[in-house]
This record gives structure tokens, sequence and C-alpha cells, in this order.
């Protein structure tokens, strides 16, 4: 799109993959549209300062409780430049995706800041099939196949 009004920022997003190779996604809804539910991977803005595996850890811990230092997430696997409308604003959000493996991890809400506990009220391990059979609204669209093309990391597809 690339509307001129639209507020810039870096983000860094987080592919949390289990032991049963589901990537965890989060339900969200914006609170300008909330008819508008979504599920979306964690992960965020950058702070201020904040390197892209910087960013991503934060976001890793302050969504899902799990905490990692920046060099576990290693390398962005993707990178994507989106636009979207969020809460009454219009965002172009130039982001890197990072691949971490877990075992298995309880996802802890607790440090979710006052917007995230206003637009998130869920989450969900996802395999690949799943994601391409259900008719909900997820993001990236394109996640099943950045994941089928992670497939050397063990993700059937």
């Amino acid at each position: 799109m690339n509307r001129p009004d639209a507020t810039h920022r870096r983000a860094a997003r987080v592919l949390l993959v289990d032991a049963s190779r589901r990537v965890l996604m989060l339900r969200g809804r914006d609170p300008a549209r909330p008819h508008h539910q979504y599920w979306f991977t964690v992960g965020g803005g950058l702070d201020a300062g904040e390197t892209p595996a910087q960013g991503a850890v934060r976001e890793l811990f302050e969504e899902t409780g799990l905490r990692v230092a920046p060099e576990a997430v290693g390398e962005p696997v993707f990178h994507e430049v989106v636009e979207f409308p969020f809460d009454g604003r219009w965002y172009r959000q130039d982001q890197d995706f990072f691949l971490l493996r877990v075992d298995s991890w309880q996802v802890d809400f607790a440090g979710l800041d006052e917007i995230e506990r206003a637009s998130v009220d869920a989450h969900r391990w996802w395999s690949v099939a799943e994601l391409r059979a259900t008719d909900e609204r997820y993001y990236p669209p394109a996640l099943p196949e950045l994941l089928c093309d992670l497939s050397r990391e063990g993700i059937p597809c």
C-alpha cells in the first residue's frame, strides 16, 4: 500500500516452534475494530536502541513468559514490510522473524502491557496443516509456506 500517513516502525517477531512442530500464535483483535479478530506470531515493535534480536526476546518474554538470550534466536529467517490499521492508526511495519525451537512451553500472559491485555485473549499451537485448513485470519498470511521453507528445521508440510 504505502500510505503517506502511516507511522513507520521496526518490529521483531518470533516463530516459536514446539517439539510437535507447531507454531505458537496469539489471538487478538483491533480495539478500534473489535470484530476484526486474527491470529499472529509473538512479537512487536522495537524499543529505542534495541536490535531486532533483543526486541524479539523481550517481546517473547512479555507475551509468553519465556526468557532466552538474544543469541538463542540467531539470525532472522524472514523479513517483510506490512501496512495495517490498529487502534485508529495506520502503521507501516518493517519486521524481522526469528525461529526458536522449544520442547514445550506453558504460555504466561502476565507480562502483557495495557493495550495487549485489551486486545489479546488467547494462544494456540498450530500445525502447518491446521493453518492451511482454517478459515480464521492469521498473519503473516504466508506462514504455512514460510514454515515449510524452514523444513530443514523438521517442520512437516
